[in-house]
């Protein structure tokens, strides 16, 4: 007997996300149904990868996204409170998930900022010479040590790394102003919110050094 086609999981193509998208993205529920539920799973997700040292358990935890589809994790976690655990994840997420799918776009902004932001530069640690493939390697680098090694470190390179792209996308802006004041606007609002991703990731990684990320 045949599984019947109502019971065969469909398969559904991922939106493609820019850069900032994430930001603005609705989770798609009142946050006050959801708020603890998106606290128990961080809890559990972060708990469950650094207690492992199965590699196959991290890649997976790092593929989340790509496996569930950034709308089954902005379900639990995009309504959270930036500067909280479920809100924390949610950015390493969506920051990964942008960067694997538009990374020509994200190493050109990149490497348009990064002479200007060295700090930053060497926090977020891209392997140089810099380019798409390079990026993507870093995101997933990032997401991984999360559960591997400590995790304000791992918000602390992706804040860093926003603040690169950010810089670079202001020089975009500057460079668009002449033909398109209207390219040139969004890429400097999508650079003032990078930053200020940034800086809830910063605030994330001290609240974590302290135990008093939840």
């Amino acid at each position: 007997m045949t599984e019947s086609n109502a019971s065969v999981p469909r398969h559904h193509k991922p939106k493609l996300y820019a850069p900032m998208d994430f930001a603005n993205h609705p989770g798609g529920a009142d946050p006050a149904r959801v708020s603890e539920a998106a606290h128990l799973a961080a809890q559990a997700l972060v708990h469950h990868g650094r207690e492992s040292d199965d590699p196959e358990v991290t890649r997976r935890l790092v593929e989340l996204a790509d496996q569930q589809g950034l709308e089954a994790v902005a379900e639990i976690w995009a309504t959270s409170p930036a500067r909280s655990l479920p809100g924390a994840l949610w950015r390493l997420y969506a920051l990964r998930t942008a960067v694997q799918q538009n990374p020509d776009k994200v190493a050109a902004f990149y490497a348009a900022g990064m002479e200007a932001a060295q700090v930053s530069r060497v926090v977020s640690g891209v392997a140089e010479p810099m380019g798409a493939e390079e990026v993507r390697a870093m995101a997933d680098t990032i997401l991984s040590g999360a559960f591997e090694g400590e995790f304000d470190v791992a918000l602390e390179r992706f804040a860093a790394f926003c603040r690169v792209v950010a810089l670079g996308e202001t020089h975009h802006a500057d460079s668009a102003e002449a033909a398109s004041s209207a390219r040139a606007t969004e890429l400097t609002r999508n650079a003032r919110q990078l930053v200020l991703t940034a800086e809830d990731l910063e605030h994330s990684a001290e609240a974590w050094r302290r135990g008093e990320l939840d």
